[in-house]
């Protein structure tokens, strides 16, 4: 009964695979010749132009509540927080191998699967989460993308309405959103290209601040690896929201349907993982460290509280003084808004293309990606700056559910079939995700405890 149902699932997306099928040819047997170089630097070097996938998931990770969790972090805790952003990311990074692994052993959509495979139920409840979150994340991209763009303006001497500062993002958001329809390699590619280098720009900038306050070496060691738990309920809310922020439940969702909309398949296990170091755990970890140093050398040792961008944008004053500094900060936590907002939209139109069963193609999909718009309400509101730590910290309250699931999919033989791990390394894989679940699980009884 098991193995009828396996194979009755829906496999693969009418994006590379079928529109572009040369292309996707040409880049197994690229894989192949990087396969067979001897050093691993050779195999990175050729990986690296391959890669794609993991940016979407840093783009969206990304957002107003990883940026907004990391300046609390910095400017409140100073360096002793420094070690959460890594270890959410690194369980974050251990599942996604495991959902990378079933993904392109077995080409099924996970919709798909968590209907047949688990039960339906379970699909209802992971998609409508995943929806739901899509919707809820949009109000604080367009609440801190609108206030920091009229911030920009307002340097200048501009007074913008909010409204049309909204309309851009939403104008701006759609076009890219929607170059990603039309599923040839090249278009693709492109969309993950520009998130790439958006967030490249504001790694770089914060990067910048830290090269010219300096860095405190013995608290930068302790703040890594002395593991600091705040007592007070607004600490444990900052180290939550971190949590959720890094990893939430969009982007189970998002991730498996990148590879299938991409066509990797068996022959891109080593681009996969290469992909998960250096495209979604390096960028989220350098980006979130840069930020909270940045904010521990500035806001934490001046006694500055954060309750606005203005108020943030001091971080940059001893690079290039106030007035250019509410610009450049104005233009990094924009990016990382700007990114966030358009996979938000992607993955409304992935989720409920799903649950209603239409392609990701044709008036339809567009209207489901515009869905998520209905978080351009949050521009035209005065939200607080630290809204986006308390909706992560939500946010981690629907994680297991998803990681159980594919915890559950990783050991069905009846699904994997012969690519089912085994032995040791079985047991070792099973171990490390039951830790990553305990971890999110934990995370979300204390956060339904202090409610």
């Amino acid at each position: 009964m098991n193995r009828e149902r396996s194979r009755h699932l829906r496999r693969g997306l009418p994006m590379v695979e079928v529109r572009d099928p040369e292309a996707l040819a040409a880049e197994r047997e690229q894989l192949s010749d990087i396969a067979s170089r001897p050093r691993f630097w050779q195999r990175w070097k050729g990986y690296w132009g391959l890669s794609g996938p993991g940016w979407m998931q840093s783009a969206l990770t990304l957002g107003a509540g990883s940026a907004s969790s990391a300046i609390f972090a910095g400017s409140v805790f100073g360096y002793r927080l420094l070690w959460v952003p890594p270890v959410a990311m690194l369980l974050g990074v251990i599942v996604f191998a495991a959902i990378g692994h079933q993904v392109i052993s077995t080409r099924a959509r996970p919709y798909d699967v968590f209907w047949k495979e688990l039960h339906p139920a379970v699909a209802l409840l992971w998609g409508f989460n995943v929806f739901l979150a899509s919707v809820v994340w949009q109000i604080p991209q367009y609440s801190l993308g609108t206030a920091v763009f009229k911030d920009i303006f307002s340097v200048a001497g501009l007074n913008v309405p909010r409204g049309g500062v909204a309309l851009i993002l939403l104008v701006l958001g759609t076009a890219v959103c929607w170059s990603y329809e039309g599923g040839s390699r090249r278009s693709i590619r492109r969309f993950e290209r520009i998130l790439k280098y958006m967030l490249m720009l504001m790694v770089l900038a914060f990067l910048l601040v830290v090269i010219k306050t300096g860095i405190d070496w013995g608290e930068l060691f302790r703040g890594f690896f002395t593991f600091y738990i705040p007592k007070d309920k607004a600490g444990i809310t900052i180290v939550l929201g971190q949590l959720g922020a890094a990893v939430g439940v969009n982007m189970t969702f998002l991730y498996p349907y990148t590879l299938l909309a991409r066509g990797w398949g068996k022959q891109h296990r080593g681009l996969k993982n290469f992909d998960l170091g250096t495209s979604m755990f390096l960028p989220f970890v350098l980006a979130t460290s840069f930020v909270a140093i940045a904010f521990a050398n500035t806001l934490h040792t001046q006694g500055i509280q954060v309750n606005s961008a203005v108020d943030a944008a001091h971080a940059l004053q001893p690079l290039i003084g106030l007035s250019l500094g509410r610009i450049v900060f104005s233009f990094g936590i924009l990016s990382m808004c700007f990114t966030t907002l358009v996979i938000e939209m992607l993955l409304c139109g992935y989720v409920l293309s799903e649950m209603f069963h239409f392609e990701f193609s044709g008036w339809r999909y567009r209207a489901s990606t515009m869905v998520a718009n209905i978080g351009i309400l949050g521009a035209f509101y005065s939200l607080p700056f630290w809204l986006p730590v308390v909706v992560s910290s939500f946010n981690l309250v629907m994680m297991p559910i998803a990681y159980i699931g594919f915890f559950i999919l990783q050991n069905k033989r009846s699904f994997l079939g012969k690519d089912t791990n085994q032995g040791i390394k079985g047991a070792l894989w099973n171990v490390i995700l039951m830790v990553a679940i305990l971890v999110m699980a934990a995370g979300a009884v204390i956060k339904i405890l202090s409610l």
